[in-house]
This record gives C-alpha cells, structure tokens and sequence, in this order.
C-alpha cells in the first residue's frame, strides 16, 4: 500500500515514503501527500527537526512512470503535473522553515533524488544509488527541478547526471557534491544529526536556511526588510539566553522565542 506517513517524536517529525512493490516510487496522490505534510509542518512552532526517509530499504525511486499515460499524456498535463504537483512538494520542503534531513538508503532515482536535494542535509549510506536516468524515458528535466539541481551541484555534474543517464554508487555521489557524507547507520546518524540541531536555537536555525536559499539562488543584496529579518535575532529570549548562557559556561535552553 503506497502512503506518505507522519510520525511526530518530541520536537523531531518523521516522513516515511512507502511504495515497496515499486521501490518507493510516488503517484500523484503520495505528491501530494508530501505537500500536505511538509505545509502543516511548516507551521509547527514547537517543531526542531524533520527526517525523511524511505520504507524497506530505499529511499524512493521517482515518479510512478505506470499512472504517466493518465496523468501526464498531453502537453497541458504534463506541464501542471511538474509545475503544479510535483514543484509543489520540492518547494514545500526546501521552503520548509525547519531544517530537513535526508536518511538515503538504497535507490535514489528520479524524483528520490530531487527530493532529496530539497532538503537540508542528505545522509546516505554506502550502498545507496544516485540517478536521474530520465533520458531512457525519452525527458528531460522539467525547468523548476533542474535548477534545484543545478543549484547544489553546478552545471557540470548536472549535465553529466542527465546527459549520460548514469546510476552513480554512494562514494562519487558524495564526491560530486550530492550527499554530505555516507554511514553505515544512516538512521542513528540522522538521529544523531537531528538531534545536534534541535538542541540549537530553532529561530537561528530558520533564519540560517532561509537565507542560505535566498542568497544561493538570488544573490544580489538584501533589501533593507531583509536586512531587519537577517538580524532580528537580536530582539530574541533564545539570543540572550545563548549570550547568558555561553558565559556563565552553562547549557542554554532554547525556547524559540
């Protein structure tokens, strides 16, 4: 049974991409399904961290290419479906104001892989494969998702990533700029590495991952609205209490406010 799954673990959230009898592999139905989730969880306060991942052993393998004659057959379809469906989910995540964490094992492909671009920190494990073989089913990328991938890994991995069509293993994916770094427990160490942010301050968090996005992707100077926001910590609890807490050598607990 195909589903996208939410499990909410004290200040940490959980999404779960399960299709197993097609390697995770999401219809039109789990896009939107990622949008619904990642948009409300947008909009938790209390939320530090979120881990996507993938069920039995993979992390998702693209679109169902099995619903394309009914959902994306003509010109007008396909383009809503790209434009609409799937840049909605991409943008959800990587728009998303909490750091997001991306547990890879297994297959990686297609839209996986997008998928996992969108968000904060990918993590995978030595086994996991990278791809976006698109031109064996006679596309392209669509506009919206290729400058998502053009953005993390620059125009020569990206041509050679869709030109060649070639399925890369964990250690070139890692050296090409696509994953962070690999390990052999790709649970524990995104755990481990969600729980290191969410012991942070949330509102420096936020602020860090918006303009890390802006700046990457329109890199002319902030305007003068941006600027109060960039510095808008200032006026925070969680500032002081980081301030206060660094010198009188204590632990601070930040509350997001």
């Amino acid at each position: 049974m195909e589903s996208i799954s939410c499990e909410l673990q004290g200040n940490l959230a959980y999404i779960t991409i399960s299709n197993p009898d097609r390697l995770n592999a999401l219809n039109m139905g789990m896009w939107n399904a990622l949008t619904t989730h990642f948009t409300d969880l947008h909009q938790n306060p209390d939320l530090r961290c979120i881990i996507i991942r993938g069920a039995g052993g993979n992390f998702a393998a693209g679109a169902d290419v099995q619903e394309f004659a009914t959902v994306r057959n003509t010109l007008a379809d396909g383009m809503r479906y790209h434009n609409q469906v799937i840049a909605a989910s991409l943008k959800a995540i990587s728009e998303c104001q909490h750091p997001v964490v991306a547990a890879i094992e297994g297959v990686c492909v297609g839209g996986g892989l997008e998928i996992a671009i969108s968000c904060d920190i990918r993590i995978a494990s030595p086994n996991a494969r990278f791809g976006i073989p698109i031109n064996k089913l006679g596309f392209p990328l669509a506009p919206k998702e290729l400058k998502s991938l053009l953005g993390l890994v620059g125009k020569a991995v990206a041509s050679e990533i869709l030109l060649e069509g070639r399925i890369l293993n964990a250690i070139e994916a890692k050296q090409k700029g696509l994953v962070q770094r690999l390990s052999d427990d790709v649970p524990g160490e995104a755990l481990e590495t969600a729980q290191r942010i969410a012991l942070g301050a949330p509102l420096a968090a936020r602020l860090n991952k918006k303009f890390i996005r802006r700046l990457s992707f329109a890199p002319q100077p902030l305007d003068d609205n941006e600027q109060l926001e960039a510095f808008s910590f200032l006026e925070t609890n969680d500032y002081q209490e980081g301030v206060l807490g660094f010198l009188a050598k204590q632990v601070p607990v930040f509350t997001g406010t």
